[in-house]
């Protein structure tokens, strides 16, 4: 896991998105920025660490950044957008509430709107390779998965503490015995044929 080769030149944030491909919930996304020769050996992929590696690893990302942010865009506004709209959204709110700001933008994946006039750069699979991205990862996933398991007491019928919004088998199912929740996202399409929601 690197620093970027921009990380000595520029103030570089890294960003990273959760909760993409889920049938309720909003998309969580945050930007971190670390200080030039951060180092650490855990931080990686937030996918490859498990749900208590990824909480230790919170707090000492939010005390060791130079700066950091989480934002999310609503099912409504998904709904009204799409999904890598409002994805691009999220990142661009958690850029705006950084304490610093960047100067360079790394972000996973392979597209990105443009943030203001700040140069930025896609990463295939950042969240593995670089930190900020992985930070970012690990901060928008455990931001989400929190929000989702509070929403879950209010709605315990689609077992949202435990698939966090996506379309697991026992969540569809509950969608077609239960219906809609205000916090679905009305646009999406469910393809298995035998679990069809619209």
């Amino acid at each position: 896991m690197l620093l970027s080769h921009f990380q000595h030149t520029y103030i570089e944030a890294g960003c990273d998105e959760a909760g993409r491909g889920c049938l309720a919930g909003p998309v969580f996304a945050a930007a971190v920025i670390f200080p030039p020769e951060y180092c650490n050996p855990i931080l990686n992929d937030s996918k490859k660490l498990s749900e208590k590696k990824r909480m230790e690893l919170r707090p000492i990302i939010e005390n060791e950044a130079l700066a950091f942010a989480v934002a999310s865009v609503s099912p409504q506004d998904i709904d009204k957008i799409n999904i890598h709209n409002a994805s691009y959204k999220a990142m661009h709110l958690a850029l705006d509430a950084l304490a610093v700001k960047a100067e360079f933008i790394i972000v996973d994946g392979n597209r990105f709107i443009p943030y203001q006039d700040i140069t930025h750069e896609c990463i295939i699979k950042g969240d593995g390779k670089y930190l900020s991205i992985a930070a970012a990862s690990i901060l928008a996933k455990t931001y989400r998965d929190d929000f989702m398991i509070h929403l879950a007491g209010k709605y315990p019928s689609y077992d949202w503490k435990s698939n966090k919004g996506y379309p697991t088998i026992a969540h569809r199912q509950a969608v077609l015995q239960h219906g809609f929740t205000p916090h679905h996202r009305k646009t999406f399409r469910v393809t298995d044929p035998q679990l069809k929601l619209f």
